[in-house]
């Protein structure tokens, strides 16, 4: 487990509140999501957990070497003194919420005392995923919270968050990356976007490397063309609307017709961002109809071609909104 690129300042700040004894004992990561918060949460477990048992670790860097038999123990899910709770899986298909019987199920690593070390750790992938009464047992836990025990709560939107939950954490907040760190995320990532498209894949990521590879191999660039296009010119004749329908229609395209759904109403988001007055209150009415469409366009099983073509024409009345 390594950390994720663009996250130093945070890791050290909490290794070195670990090794100056003032830890708190339960953090909220909040920020964008996909930017690497649930995979910082585990790499830093690992390495306050390696680092609470010993052998010591050289160096500057932040993880832990692969010889290191805590990282062994992880790795393997087999360490006593660690737990992670997320949303789970069940015929193909991820619950909606984190549960009470999930939360109630870490009472085992919270009435014992540590196995290998001082230091016991809980990772919650993420904490807006806690249904209502989860997130009331998680509260009990820390409001009495053992000695040596952390949590480590991810969160996209700590707003959301119980405010009892709030009040007894600390936050640790994560930016997007910026656009080096992001090219460097990208090219070390499995999938491995060609060159051409990597540019693309910043504009749409907005910093997070997550939500950029949700759209790798799926040819974007083209998509992105079109819509740049019809938002300046307004394709008047619908000439390019029509295309975009067709293109988007059909089995095949299904994964290229979902990423749309999901970035077409960012496109007009953005657009809007550059815009002041009537011409602003006009992007976002036109950004609020294409979100809603595209949000109930799967659940309702509309026709896609329909549904882009529609899309599509909000993203024209860009063409004529001025600034």
């Amino acid at each position: 487990m390594t950390f994720p690129l663009g996250h130093d300042a945070q890791a050290r700040l909490l290794l070195e509140a670990a090794r100056g004894g003032r830890m708190h004992h339960a953090w909220i990561l909040s920020g964008p999501s996909g930017i690497g918060k649930a995979r910082f949460a585990r790499a830093m477990a690992m390495r306050l957990l390696a680092e609470a048992a010993g052998p010591p670790i050289d160096g500057q860097e932040f993880d832990v070497p692969e010889e290191h038999p805590i990282r062994a123990l992880l790795e393997a899910h087999a360490h006593p003194d660690y737990a992670e709770l997320a949303l789970l899986e069940k015929d193909g298909a991820l619950a909606r919420n984190i549960s009470v019987d999930q939360i109630r199920g870490l009472q085992r690593l919270i009435q014992s005392a540590p196995s290998l070390s001082a230091r016991r750790v809980v990772v919650i992938d993420s904490a807006d995923d806690l249904e209502r009464s989860a997130a009331n047992a998680l509260l009990k836990n820390l409001e009495e919270p053992p000695a040596d025990m952390l949590f480590l709560l991810v969160s996209h939107a700590p707003g959301r968050l119980l405010p009892t939950i709030r009040s007894r954490c600390r936050t640790l907040r994560f930016d997007p990356l910026s656009d080096e760190m992001m090219r460097v995320a990208l090219s070390r990532s499995d999938a491995r976007p060609k060159p051409e498209e990597i540019e693309t894949l910043l504009a749409v990521g907005e910093g997070s490397p997550g939500r950029a590879l949700r759209y790798a191999g799926l040819n974007l660039d083209e998509i992105e063309d079109i819509l740049r296009s019809i938002a300046v010119q307004g394709d008047g004749d619908n000439r390019q609307r029509l295309a975009l329908a067709k293109m988007l229609s059909g089995k095949a395209a299904r994964p290229r017709y979902e990423a749309f759904l999901e970035r077409a109403p960012a496109f007009i988001a953005q657009a809007a961002r550059g815009r002041e007055g009537a011409a602003l209150g006009k992007a976002l009415d036109h950004w609020e109809a294409a979100r809603h469409l595209a949000g109930g366009a799967v659940i309702l099983s509309l026709e896609p071609g329909a549904v882009v073509f529609e899309i599509a024409g909000h993203v024209a009345s860009l063409a004529s909104g001025g600034r």
